[in-house]
């Protein structure tokens, strides 16, 4: 199948991805976040790097045989920040398990303004309308995020980038 590259960011290099349970109140749950996005990956080892008060941080870069994962594999894709991809992220985000499991969910990522609005929306401030209006103007990065060890054994580690803190 063709390869594609994705990225994850963290404060540790990852050779083998694992799916670690802990990190439960995500946007797609528990999981193996990778982006297509270096720029993305590298905020997200940033982020990590303030909150773990680290120096240096990590690109991990895979290849992704997602034409294979396609034909053996459950695979959700939320094409925009709509409605359903709201409300799965508002019910991952309020730690509620999803009623059809799959091995992964590959959609917008979602940003502070984003986020803004998801809680507007959960306060009832925002209807879900207006809400995905709001979401429309935004242009979100992807992120692919891979729930089980069966769709990980197409993942293949390829390399890997330092992340450093701006001086």
């Amino acid at each position: 199948g063709i390869e594609m590259i994705i990225y994850h960011g963290s404060t540790q290099l990852v050779k083998i991805p694992e799916i670690r349970k802990g990190d439960t109140f995500l946007d797609f749950g528990p999981g193996f976040y990778t982006t297509t996005s270096a720029e993305q990956a590298e905020r997200w080892a940033k982020i990590k790097m303030r909150r773990e008060n680290k120096a240096i941080g990590y690109l991990s870069i895979y290849e992704f045989d997602f034409e294979t994962a396609l034909k053996q594999a459950k695979i959700r894709r939320f094409h925009a920040a709509d409605i359903e991809w709201l409300q799965f992220v508002v019910k991952n985000r309020n730690g509620e398990t999803q009623d059809t499991p799959c091995d992964m969910h590959i959609g917008p990522v979602a940003d502070d303004n984003v986020y803004r609005s998801i809680r507007l929306f959960e306060t009832g401030v925002l209807d879900a309308d207006e809400t995905v209006k709001r979401l429309k103007t935004e242009v979100l990065q992807d992120q692919w995020t891979f729930h089980t060890e069966k769709i990980l054994t197409f993942v293949r580690f390829v390399g890997s980038k330092e992340v450093r803190t701006e001086e």
